[in-house]
């Protein structure tokens, strides 16, 4: 490759260094292909013509040059007039065809504009007969593309004028910074919107194309300045705009589904907040129903939407207590059972709109949180944790639960049971001590809220299930659950992995066991459709146990990246 050096006295031109390049990357180069590339790029005509083109301009910057006139387009008139009278040579012939160029008067009338340093634009002046009272309008012209233009209307009741109702964060209107929240809408594309509805204007929007010319009198309000938005939330109930008879126009809505992780831009508007979705690189903001709105909505149509309170049946309640039997080392004590006190029916007074979250990792040497697993009966909760457990017993923990029947010979207090007098134990029921609690033949049994701190504090991961309405009891700071709903599969393949499984018959002989029913099975999914509808917005990870050692699998993945990887949890736990 040629060098040559433009460069003042003995300094290598930016020419000469590029020339240079190749040879001086040669050692650092392995590939052929890379060779070639590079000598091929640094070999190309355009960037050696750019380079001088660079390195003249520098020169020239060098010298600070000033223009010799800033008359040029009119002097290139003058001469161009001039030189028709003159006998016309092949020479001016040539002169006056190049003056004539659209590309050269244009050239030169740039030149004059920056030689006076004229940039303003000049304005029309204003009409003497100017009304002081009129208003002043202002006109945008915004180029519309496949995206909406990111503002609503609406029409002012006692004026009747169309009015700028709010603008979306992150919209074309909000970017361009030139339309404002009060405007007043005069004209679209020479229309006026003088007695149309807000619709009509609407259609007038949808059907343009290209650039949209607005005629606005822009409003009195002072905008406080926008400040970047912090705030996200987990929607804890699925919506569609679509579908929403109340929101003041559906095309800006936004849709999600439960557990979306939104960020809230705009709550300005007590009823339509402005949102949108924390994985979505479009920064252009949707109208999604406000908390306050969204409860008042939800609290009003509950008792006639929502499913009356499901009463547990005894198999149920039974079976889902099996918990108490898991950490005990005598199995022939696990056809002991008794009902729960407290799960005669699902919790129904929440209404589940949003939950502020922020993002958090567990720092190293920190508790673990607490694994709460819920589901149906059957559905084989005891059998994943016992695979946990199995798996690294180091690592995963259980409770030992609380009784007060008497100690029997080969059970030792702490191991099997924590053995209470029934004072005692009904002083803990009183001041709120036991997560969940159970009466069976006059005594008691029950878990405790220090059963679940002990394992926590002997750094293990505590494991521990629970009926759905206790979740929420549990999901504070200290605890801070990661809570997994196994469902059972379709019937179909429940019928096929519990074909030769057994199931309790019943309380009142508590050693027989048998097969499961075609019962059975439809119990344990409306059970899981019930549990899943009134509680699947606690439910942070949904696990399908159609195969046991998948499911587990699955199961200790998700542990695993709750351990090391961040996770949205209530913005109240971050701050303990």
């Amino acid at each position: 490759m040629p060098a040559l050096s433009t460069g003042a006295g003995n300094e290598p031109g930016l020419y000469e260094l590029l020339a240079g390049l190749p040879s001086q990357l040669q050692p650092h180069v392995q590939s052929p292909e890379d060779r070639s590339f590079l000598n091929n790029m640094f070999g190309e005509k355009s960037l050696h013509s750019l380079v001088k083109i660079h390195e003249k301009l520098q020169c020239y910057e060098d010298s600070s040059p000033s223009p010799v006139l800033q008359t040029a387009e009119t002097l290139a008139l003058d001469l161009a007039e001039e030189l028709q009278n003159k006998s016309l040579t092949g020479d001016i012939k040539e002169l006056i065809r190049l003056l004539s160029k659209p590309h050269i008067k244009s050239l030169l009338s740039v030149h004059d504009t920056v030689a006076q340093k004229s940039y303003d634009p000049e304005l029309p002046p204003l009409p003497d007969d100017l009304d002081d009272e009129e208003d002043s309008v202002k006109i945008i012209r915004l180029v519309k593309n496949k995206e909406p233009l990111g503002a609503t209307i609406k029409k002012d009741e006692h004026t009747g004028a169309i009015i700028v109702a709010r603008i979306m964060r992150g919209g074309a209107a909000d970017r361009s910074g030139l339309i404002h929240v009060g405007d007043e809408l005069r004209e679209v594309n020479g229309i006026p919107v003088d007695g149309k509805k807000p619709e009509e204007i609407i259609l007038i929007l949808s059907q343009s194309q290209g650039a949209i010319t607005f005629k606005i009198v822009p409003g009195i309000k002072d905008e406080p300045p926008i400040k970047d938005p912090k705030m996200f939330v987990r929607a804890l109930f699925d919506y569609d705009p679509v579908e929403d008879k109340a929101i003041p126009c559906k095309e800006a809505g936004m849709s999600f589904q439960r557990g979306d992780i939104l960020q809230v831009m705009c709550q300005d508007d007590a009823t339509w907040w402005q949102a949108r979705h924390h994985s979505d690189t479009n920064p252009r903001a949707g109208l999604i129903p406000s908390k306050q709105f969204q409860e008042r909505r939800l609290a009003l149509r509950r008792p006639a939407t929502l499913p009356p309170p499901q009463k547990i049946s005894s198999r149920r309640s039974l079976g889902l207590r099996r918990s108490f039997r898991l950490s005990r080392r005598d199995k022939k004590t696990n056809k002991s059972m008794y009902e729960c006190k407290k799960s005669d029916q699902y919790d129904t007074a929440d209404v589940p709109t949003y939950e502020e979250v922020a993002s958090s990792r567990r720092q190293h040497g920190a508790r673990h949180r607490l694994v709460v697993i819920v589901g149906p009966t059957g559905v084989g909760l005891n059998e994943l944790k016992r695979k946990l457990l199995i798996s690294d017993p180091q690592h995963f923990g259980v409770t030992v639960p609380h009784t007060t029947r008497p100690k029997r010979n080969q059970e030792t207090d702490g191991v099997e049971y924590h053995f209470f007098s029934k004072h005692l134990f009904e002083t803990d029921i009183h001041n709120n001590k036991f997560i969940e609690y159970g009466e069976y033949k006059g005594n008691y049994y029950g878990t405790s809220l220090d059963s679940v701190r002990s394992v926590l504090s002997k750094n293990k991961v505590c494991l521990l299930d629970v009926q759905p309405h206790t979740v929420k009891h549990l999901r504070t700071a200290e605890f801070k659950p990661f809570v997994v709903f196994v469902k059972p599969p379709p019937i179909d393949r429940l019928r096929e992995t519990r074909k030769n499984a057994k199931v309790i018959s019943g309380r009142d002989d508590k050693t027989s066991t048998k097969a499961f029913t075609e019962e059975d099975f439809q119990e344990m999914i409306s059970s899981a459709q019930v549990m899943e509808n009134q509680y699947g917005h606690l439910f942070e990870k949904v696990i399908v146990n159609g195969d046991l050692s998948a499911a587990s699998s699955e199961l200790k993945l998700a542990l695993k990246k709750v351990e090391t990887e961040a996770h949205w949890v209530p913005v109240s736990w971050t701050h303990s």
